[in-house]
């Protein structure tokens, strides 16, 4: 095969690309890699998560050539809060060209630049992720990898159609102890699974907010229209970017989508669950529990799986916020209803009554506080399994694996350094996208999967599910949550 460049590569993707949507074949751009051949990466969002994403990427063996944010930091030195870590991430690379606008930088860098990081919030990650796809770059995008159900089967798509390594930051994914249960659980240390549950400490962050915040002057240095993207006209707020937007259904998932990528990923990969039948989800009910505008201040979601290949069917419950939180529009922040304390860590003790799963599955282990506040529960048919995806080790019930039981061989293939930038790094050096094991062949499903729950929520009631189809037969109302209208110009191009 010729050895194509980074320059020639992006003109076959482009001509290919022609040919392929004319004649259905698939495109798959090819670039063979020396072993002392240097990635070119583009960071896209370098804040927060865009920030470690970098970092990430550039100890994996990227060569950070372009960054991409909506804070312009260089231009107004001024800025103060979250804003600041974006001149830290062009502090550590002065070389990386600067652009506001990844449309531009995609223009601009396209038959330069070999890899991206999409690490924006959830509104923007398909638009950029597509876009970069289609330039022949290779992309890592943060969780959840859509903000959309529709989306994420489109991200599957292209990703299928040009041939580029994919892969999600759920970082876990690649940890030694993750894919170590994995291989247990599909080896019956427990049984056929019969039942799972999963839990999370979020929201930290307002939810539950009945009305839109009034509108603010735009700061300077933000770039606001750029940071709305796809999503339609809205005010500016301090109280929506740029953190607390994950409390907005127009930009975040909620806690679901926030931690159920991470959470729930090691049992349903376990399990090989594939796209469940039904989803149904109970949820704060009273004042300002729920509106159009953000999810609830808790959620218990319930996803029904079939049986398949012979493996009986599967309940899966995810459980979320605090019972007794209320949205206080004054702290514009969740307090409790009991004492009118924020909710979460105060001085080392937990303020909330926390949304668990029930006694009988948690039996006093589990992690159910704190920074640790999260976790899973495996029940089959010959014992339970609790996992912690931060902590490097497991319990299992009973203490002794039952009769007959033999201790799997390692099967699943280690991520270098337990790192998913590594490994996403290694795919692409080995042209290779099955290398990369979050890649969205497994987390497009993955994460259609996850925002199910978010239907469930918004529409207040059980809600059936045709994968195939992505159709909802008994709710046609869900139509318009699953696919969203996109702002003029902004329209997704798949």
């Amino acid at each position: 095969m010729q050895n194509l460049t980074s320059s020639s590569r992006r003109k076959f993707v482009k001509t290919a690309g022609l040919t392929a949507a004319a004649l259905n074949f698939q495109v798959v751009p090819s670039r063979v890699f020396g072993a002392n051949d240097k990635l070119t990466l583009a960071g896209i969002g370098t804040a927060g998560k865009g920030a470690s994403d970098i970092s990430g990427s550039a100890g994996a063996g990227f060569q950070i050539e372009a960054l991409v944010d909506i804070v312009n930091a260089e231009k107004y030195p001024n800025v103060s809060g979250r804003s600041k870590a974006t001149s830290a991430t062009r502090r550590a690379h002065p070389e990386a060209r600067f652009y506001e606008d990844w449309r531009d930088m995609l223009e601009a860098e396209g038959d330069k630049i070999d890899a991206v990081t999409v690490s924006t919030p959830d509104h923007v990650h398909a638009h950029a992720s597509i876009a970069a796809m289609k330039k022949g770059m290779h992309v890592y995008c943060q969780k959840p990898l859509t903000h959309g159900i529709w989306e994420a089967r489109m991200m599957a798509k292209v990703a299928d159609e040009t041939g580029v390594v994919t892969q999600m930051g759920n970082q876990a994914h690649a940890q030694d102890h993750m894919r170590r249960c994995v291989e247990l659980i599909r080896a019956g240390v427990i049984g056929d699974v019969k039942e799972i549950h999963c839990w999370t400490n979020r929201p930290i962050w307002p939810q539950a907010i009945p009305k839109w915040p009034g509108k603010e002057d735009v700061p300077k240095h933000i770039n606001w229209d750029l940071w709305l993207g796809p999503s339609q006209e809205a005010d500016y707020s301090s109280k929506i970017a740029p953190f607390n937007w994950r409390g907005y259904w127009d930009y975040g998932t909620g806690a679901l989508g926030d931690m159920a990528c991470h959470i729930m990923d090691m049992a349903y990969w376990a399990a090989d669950l594939g796209a469940p039948t039904s989803v149904e989800a109970i949820s704060a009910d009273g004042k300002g529990a729920q509106s159009d505008v953000s999810p609830p201040t808790w959620a218990t979601i319930t996803y029904q799986f079939p049986e398949r290949d012979g493996k009986p069917p599967v309940k899966f419950m995810w459980y979320d916020g605090y019972k007794d939180a209320i949205f206080d529009p004054e702290m514009w922040k969740l307090v409790s209803s009991k004492n009118g304390l924020p909710i979460g860590r105060i001085r080392g003790q937990e303020n909330g009554e926390r949304n668990l799963p029930p006694a009988d599955v948690l039996e006093g282990q589990g992690w159910t506080e704190g920074k640790d506040g999260y976790g899973t529960v495996v029940i089959g048919s010959e014992g339970k399994m609790w996992f912690n995806r931060g902590h490097a080790n497991w319990f299992i019930k009973p203490g002794n694996v039952f009769d007959g039981f033999d201790e799997p061989e390692q099967t699943i293939p280690r991520a270098r350094g337990q790192n998913p930038h590594n490994e996403f790094y290694d795919a692409i050096k080995a042209d290779d996208p099955k290398l990369a094991l979050s890649g969205v062949w497994h987390s497009g499903s993955f994460t259609e999967m996850v925002l199910l729950g978010n239907l469930a929520v918004r529409l207040n009631k059980k809600v059936e599910w045709d994968a195939e189809n992505l159709k909802s037969p008994n709710s046609p109302e869900a139509d318009k949550l699953i696919k969203r209208d996109y702002r003029a110009g902004w329209e997704l191009k798949v």
